[in-house]
């Protein structure tokens, strides 16, 4: 059985079970998954696991995520993106300033409540808020909590046909929309607006200038060259860690619980630099394993 990490590159045009569904083909196994969903037309790291590293793809999509991208005031689409069709327009004054536009950024900094997409995945009364979208049907989406760690512009001001674009950074939680936030942003400054373009640049803690394309991870697979795979241990680096004993390690292969000095909630213990299990904290100090790797 193939196992480990791969950073992978995600190209437009495909979902990310589009993605999961190839690398089963290219590599013959089975037992993959993807951390962190992309959205069709945006391309960028998408997490993936394959074999026994798929029992840590959860602690993969918990971690935060860093974006660069172009926000288009002037216009609003079905989608939020650029893929949509166009349901309002207004005219961009060419006297907003960019003093204007950061500050109302500056204002999604922090917890801030979002409610998701029409054309998103999230379930409402057992169906895919798309499912809706799709049929004609609007919905009442619950609100949900995320963060922003950083939301700035990163390049002029843009005035064309009617139309004001800019390109952006943002470092933000998992769950974030950030068509979502283009839309909020415009609505802050008076402005239909869009996410006209969108790049993942990192994801739990995988970077793009790292990652390999679909066809690249063939070429290496059709050679039985698997270094574009990485250890199952990169799937916890967004965990805090701990180093065990060997005694420790032992006592947690049985499935008995340590004490340790920590207050974490969840900790990846490690045993000669490998992965020994991910602990959850019991209470007064101790720690039982909740997978074991060993």
């Amino acid at each position: 059985m193939i196992t480990g990490i791969i950073n992978l590159k995600k190209e437009a045009g495909m979902t990310s079970h589009d993605a999961v569904l190839r690398l089963r083909q290219i590599l013959q196994e089975k037992k993959i998954g993807h951390g962190g969903t992309l959205d069709p037309d945006v391309v960028g790291v998408l997490p993936i696991a394959v074999g026994k590293a798929t029992r840590v793809i959860e602690y993969m999509t918990d971690g935060g995520k860093i974006y660069q991208g172009q926000i288009t005031l002037g216009f609003s689409t079905t989608t939020e993106d650029a893929g949509g069709e166009v349901v309002a327009r207004t005219p961009v004054s060419s006297d907003l300033t960019e003093e204007a536009v950061d500050q109302a950024m500056r204002s999604f900094l922090g917890s801030i409540m979002q409610r998701p997409p029409m054309y998103s995945a999230v379930k409402v009364k057992g169906r895919k808020l798309y499912d809706y979208a799709r049929r004609g049907e609007e919905v009442e989406r619950p609100l949900r909590q995320v963060a922003v760690y950083d939301f700035i512009r990163t390049s002029p001001l843009h005035f064309a046909d009617n139309c004001c674009s800019f390109h952006f950074k943002l470092s933000c939680s998992k769950g974030t929309y950030v068509r979502t936030l283009a839309v909020d942003l415009g609505e802050k400054l008076g402005y239909a607006s869009h996410m006209s373009f969108l790049e993942r640049t990192a994801s739990a803690g995988l970077k793009l200038q790292d990652a390999f394309t679909l066809s690249e991870i063939q070429a290496y697979a059709e050679k039985k060259d698997y270094s574009f795979l990485l250890p199952l241990e990169y799937g916890v680096l967004d965990l805090p860690s701990a180093d065990l004993s060997q005694k420790e390690t032992a006592e947690i292969a049985y499935g008995r619980k340590i004490r340790l000095e920590r207050e974490e909630e969840l900790l990846a213990g490690f045993y000669g630099g490998k992965l020994a299990a991910v602990l959850t904290a019991y209470g007064n100090g101790l720690y039982k394993p909740h997978k074991v790797f060993i």
